[in-house]
């Protein structure tokens, strides 16, 4: 007898590489079927539609991209390091992906559109939870006399945010890393300039 939580499991794993790596609108049921073994109907008993199997993917993936990154970020001692232990995470797209496919979250928001309300919807949490946690590294760094006080943290995780995702998009059409190196060199010195 199967495991009803191990199945799902499975569909939300082997999903997420087909999703992330051909598109949502590309993957179609019959790609996950034959990439799982499973019938539609196996499919559908765990996820009502397809929509549904989209957006619990992009949460799946959500959860490993943080996942890493609360990794990387708990090694580093300074606000400062934590930020450019990111900056190299959201590098490593370009040259050795650390998901499949690339950044789930750029890959979502290109696709997600007023059609698919859920996935924009999905896409826009993983952005607010990526947002908060750069103002909160930024926080702990201005309360331990880490970051120059005064820094505005919000403007600062919007310019660190578009940044790496603008110049993973760049870097991937160019097909080098060429604009995600340059975009790191900068974001690096913002850091620097804001650094006790």
């Amino acid at each position: 007898m199967r495991n009803p939580e191990a199945t799902k499991d499975n569909i939300l794993k082997r999903s997420a590489v087909l999703f992330n790596t051909n598109g949502y609108k590309a993957t179609s049921i019959s790609d996950i079927t034959s990439a799982t073994g499973l019938t539609k109907g196996a499919v559908y008993t765990h996820f009502v539609n397809k929509d549904q199997l989209e957006i619990e993917t992009l949460g799946y993936l959500s959860t490993l991209l943080f996942a890493k990154l609360k990794e990387l970020t708990k090694k580093e001692a300074t606000a400062g390091d934590k930020l450019r232990s990111i900056f190299i995470f959201f590098e490593s797209y370009i040259t050795n992906p650390p998901l499949k496919g690339g950044c789930p979250l750029l890959n979502a928001a290109i696709e997600a559109d007023d059609a698919h309300v859920g996935l924009r919807k999905e896409a826009l949490k993983i952005l607010s939870v990526l947002r908060a946690s750069v103002i909160s590294i930024l926080q702990k760094g201005i309360e331990h006399n880490q970051l120059k006080p005064g820094t505005d943290k919000e403007f600062l995780a919007t310019i660190i945010i578009a940044g790496l995702e603008g110049s993973i998009m760049m870097s991937k059409l160019e097909r080098n890393d060429n604009d995600i190196k340059k975009m790191i060199k900068h974001l690096s010195q913002q850091i620097k300039d804001i650094e006790i």
